[in-house]
């Protein structure tokens, strides 16, 4: 295997691992853990919303600092952070520690996923990022597939805190993953840019000029509250169909298989548009998702509808995770991506971490999911209008 291959499926297998523990595990285990220590859901999901909110202050500095070649470090301290902060939230005994636990969890996942590992990609390749962000997708839409029915099926058998115990064990896989496969002396050289070109900044000031481009400001609204959508909408999804009457089997099969559908959707850009713009890519992917969520609203308890669903939801999803690693070397800057993909994805991390909560407080008030689509399929057109915004501008 080549250097640059394991490099991309080191990295993966990490991926696979850590989106599996550090996120995909939280809506199957929030349940019976709130029933042990008798928590309301807005309680209990209040502990991820502690956690990405972190993860949400933490993307710009880390971002910044794998700018600097601290990549390694990085990552590898994040693994082992991950396997810590979740033995911590196997031991919780009150909403306080719960929520202390969460803080290092959010750490974790801005140490970890997709962010940190497309800024090391990037300061690895360089211009030729595409196919090392592309590829990495792949394997990250696997996460949901392989952790949810085991997580499942841990949970029936050992309960959550020893589930949880597991999922700790295998972070230090990544720990010895990282170390291995992330060698800052392999990254590209970097260019020097232009005299009184706006990315000859680094860390804030260059946040500061993405801020003033109105393509940033555009992928910025669009992001943000696709974050948001899509967050409140993986972490309610199985008990919003269980709502519409499916049966646990359909919803968990549903959830699982948004997974294989955001890979399916990657490999098809692949094959198909592999080269195209990402600006053209992300114009027809947001369009995907009204049309996913009208679905979900017009038809609930069909099964023809849940499968259609799926397959929309679960591949534009998977286009999207493309869109975001790619759009700010294509559609902004080049230069300093750690600092500015880190600028872009703050907000959408803190909106992701509130919507959660904000969704069980929804449903709370309501006493129904359907809400939430009402409010998820207006703010999936709101996230539309704004990235054709972006993609209509020129740097």
């Amino acid at each position: 295997m080549t250097s640059t291959r394991r490099f991309i499926a080191g990295l993966g297998a990490a991926q696979v691992v850590s989106w599996g523990t550090l996120y995909y595990s939280f809506p199957l285990i929030a349940k019976p853990m709130a029933a042990e220590l008798g928590l309301s859901k807005p309680a209990a999901y209040g502990a991820a919303t502690v956690g990405l909110l972190v993860a949400g202050i933490a993307a710009f500095p880390l971002g910044a600092a794998i700018d600097r070649g601290w990549g390694r470090s990085i990552m590898t301290l994040g693994s082992l952070l991950a396997c810590l902060a979740l033995l911590a939230w196997a031991a919780v005994g009150s909403l306080p520690s719960l929520y202390l636990a969460f803080v290092g969890i959010g750490l974790a996942q801005a140490m970890t996923l997709y962010e940190p590992a497309f800024a090391v990609i990037a300061r690895r390749f360089g211009a030729n990022a595409r196919q090392g962000i592309v590829t990495l997708s792949l394997w990250g839409g696997f996460a949901g597939t392989v952790f949810i029915p085991l997580i499942g099926m841990s949970l029936n058998h050992v309960g959550w805190r020893a589930t949880l115990a597991i999922l700790a064990a295998a972070n230090l896989f990544c720990v010895l993953l990282h170390g291995w496969v992330i060698d800052p002396g392999k990254d590209a050289p970097r260019p020097a840019p232009p005299v009184g070109h706006g990315m000859a900044r680094q860390g804030r000031a260059a946040a500061g000029w993405a801020l003033r481009q109105p393509a940033f400001r555009g992928l910025l609204v669009a992001l943000t509250v696709y974050y948001g959508l899509f967050s409140a909408l993986i972490f309610h999804l199985y008990p919003l169909l269980l709502e519409q009457g499916f049966s646990d089997a359909a919803a968990a099969a549903s959830v699982a298989a948004i997974g294989p559908a955001q890979v399916v959707a990657r490999i098809v850009l692949l094959l198909v548009a592999g080269q195209s713009p990402i600006r053209a890519v992300g114009s027809a992917t947001v369009a995907v998702f009204p049309i996913a969520l009208a679905l979900l609203l017009a038809a609930p308890g069909s099964p023809a509808m849940l499968v259609a669903f799926t397959l929309l939801f679960g591949g534009a999803n998977g286009l999207m995770t493309i869109v975001r690693g790619l759009a700010v070397s294509e559609m902004v800057t080049r230069d300093a991506y750690g600092a500015v993909n880190g600028t872009l994805a703050a907000p959408g991390i803190a909106v992701k971490a509130l919507a959660p909560l904000a969704a069980a407080l929804l449903w709370t008030i309501s006493g129904s999911y359907q809400s939430l689509v009402v409010v998820a399929l207006s703010g999936t057109c709101i996230s539309a209008l704004a990235f054709w915004y972006a993609a209509t501008r020129r740097i």
